[in-house]
């Protein structure tokens, strides 16, 4: 569809010639800038696609529609946008604290970490969005590009899902999937997607689990800057966890997340020294290891091989939901620290 025909059947501020741009704030299929909007002194993010993309200007008229339908709490707002000639301009609400990859990934000593709970309300956030597009679109929408990077995040942590650019509609009836071209980024693409380009709301399912494993663990999807073996984080992960939980049947996927939620699942790490060691160095062992051992559980259930053995998001929604009531305070519950020979009396204790 031309973007005349867009600007026919749905109407947004005209504002080519009525915001101030100011510094650049990040850069992706064109550059983002940080504006304000003159007519009202409203702070904006304004995405300018790059005139010489094709690729780009596809992504602004699938932006644009599905932005034009879907509105959640935890998705990007789009206030506007302007489709002159070749210029291509989005204007979102402007997320004050960036995104969740600024937060995670080479930060300068002077930026602050993020702590245990504020992980868990981004995550559950982040997953609650993802929920919207699969559970109440109506078609379903498959995100496509869940990544650290396009979570960004509003006042007090809130987390927002950006960038529909490669969202595609899911399929509906009798249909399994969605044949397509393998778009994406690599280290957060499932395997049977990459494989086969055909792709199905589990798909999203698996890069939901790469985000968890980066926002417990802080490591990156792919880091090449590391030893042999640990440049591929759910390969290190793999590597880490004891309990193949790939045998699962389907129906019981459900049963196994509210297993982990009351403790009484099958234990994920036999050797509790790779469990602490799955933590980001950066909590400083403030974290509860009840909690951890859970959110990893939850991670490993998305990143299953096989789709039909990841949980629904929904399902997920509702551990994770869980997992951020479960407030930690570093003032009245331990430490942990990282342990050289078998768990602590105290990890055993609250690992029960």
């Amino acid at each position: 569809m031309s973007a005349q025909k867009i600007l026919n059947l749905i109407w947004y501020p005209w504002v080519c010639g009525n915001q101030t741009f100011g510094h650049t704030i990040s850069c992706g299929f064109g550059r983002v800038y940080k504006g304000r909007l003159e007519s009202s002194n409203q702070i904006v993010a304004i995405k300018q696609l790059d005139r010489n993309g094709l690729q780009g200007n596809r992504e602004f008229l699938v932006e644009v529609l599905m932005l034009s339908l879907l509105h959640h709490p935890n998705l990007v707002n789009l206030i506007g946008y302007c489709a002159d000639g070749d210029q291509r301009l989005l204007v979102y609400e402007y997320m004050p604290l960036g995104s969740l990859k600024d937060h995670l990934h080479d930060l300068p000593s002077d930026k602050k970490r993020l702590d245990w709970n504020t992980r868990m309300k981004i995550a559950a956030g982040a997953a609650k969005g993802l929920e919207y597009l699969h559970d109440k679109a109506n078609p379903p929408v498959i995100y496509r590009d869940l990544k650290c990077s396009n979570i960004l995040l509003d006042e007090g942590y809130h987390p927002k899902l950006s960038d529909f650019g490669l969202a595609k509609l899911g399929p509906v009836g009798d249909k399994t999937h969605v044949s397509t071209r393998v778009m994406g980024t690599y280290g957060y693409c499932a395997p049977e997607y990459a494989m086969t380009g055909q792709l199905t709301l589990k798909s999203d399912v698996y890069s939901f689990g790469v985000v968890l494993l980066e926002i417990i663990t802080g490591r990156k999807a792919i880091d090449n800057s590391r030893s042999a073996g640990e440049h591929n984080l759910v390969a290190w992960h793999e590597m880490k966890k004891d309990s193949d939980i790939a045998f699962v049947s389907p129906q019981s996927v459900i049963q196994i997340l509210r297993g982990v939620l009351l403790g009484n699942a099958r234990p994920l790490f036999k050797d509790r020294r790779k469990f602490s060691q799955m933590a980001d160095p950066m909590l400083q062992g403030q974290y509860p290891p009840r909690g951890l051992y859970q959110a990893l559980a939850v991670a490993a259930m998305c990143v299953q091989e096989q789709p039909n053995m990841r949980p629904l998001i929904a399902d997920v929604v509702t551990a994770l939901t869980y997992l951020a009531s479960q407030k930690y305070d570093p003032e009245t519950q331990p430490v942990q620290r990282p342990t050289s020979g078998s768990s602590t009396p105290r990890m055993r204790r609250d690992m029960r």
